[in-house]
This record gives C-alpha cells, sequence and structure tokens, in this order.
C-alpha cells in the first residue's frame, strides 16, 4: 500500500484538529467544540484532514462520556483516581496524536468509541 504523503497544510490542519481539543482546559465541552469547529470547517482540505479530524471528535466524544462515568463513581470514591488517570490518557494520547499528524501518519486513539465514520 503506497500512499502519499499528505501536503504540508493538510497535516498543519489535522494538528488542529488533535491540539484544538486542549480548548476544553479552558471552555466547557471545548474539547469536543474545538476539533468539531476544526473538522467542520477544514474536511475539504484533503482526505487527512477528513479522517484526523474525525478521530480526534470521536475521541474527545469517548473522553467525555468516560469522564462523566467517572463523575458518576466519585460517590463510589473510586472516580478521582479514575478521572486523574483518565486526564493524564487524555494528554498524553492527544499530544501522541498531533506529533503522528505532523509526520504524516494517520492515527487512532486507542479506546474510542467510532460514532462519526
Amino acid at each position: 500500500m503506497n500512499q502519499e504523503r499528505p501536503g504540508k497544510q493538510e497535516r498543519m490542519w489535522a494538528i488542529a484538529a488533535h491540539l484544538a481539543a486542549f480548548a476544553g482546559l479552558v471552555i466547557p465541552l471545548g474539547n469536543v467544540l474545538g476539533p468539531l469547529i476544526v473538522w467542520l470547517i477544514k474536511r475539504e482540505e484533503g482526505a487527512f484532514v477528513d479522517s484526523q479530524g474525525k478521530e480526534a471528535l470521536n475521541f474527545a466524544i469517548s473522553v467525555t462520556i468516560y469522564g462523566a462515568i467517572g463523575m458518576l463513581l466519585i460517590f463510589l470514591f473510586i472516580g478521582v483516581l479514575l478521572l486523574f488517570a483518565l486526564f493524564v490518557f487524555w494528554v498524553v494520547a492527544v499530544i501522541m496524536a498531533a506529533v503522528s499528524a505532523k509526520d504524516g501518519i494517520p492515527y487512532r486513539y486507542p479506546l474510542t468509541l467510532r460514532f462519526i465514520t
């Protein structure tokens, strides 16, 4: 399978789609809104931007669901640990995805529910 490497512009927007999840550190649900906005505006830039935008959005939705479950589990006293582990996992996974996109390599987030295909 010999695929052409995505262009610089495509890689830049794919990186932006992944890193836009960090908007969640400032804006409520920004971790979903950031990738959604980048994907909706730039998905026509190329197949790489489209696929990585969907991947970032699916991961953001999945992490939000996992976070809501963790919040419910706070009442069982394991939620705090789960939320901390989820936060570390989220940061590491987003950074790994952005680095992969920089190199033009499609990234598949682990533990992601695929809502948008």
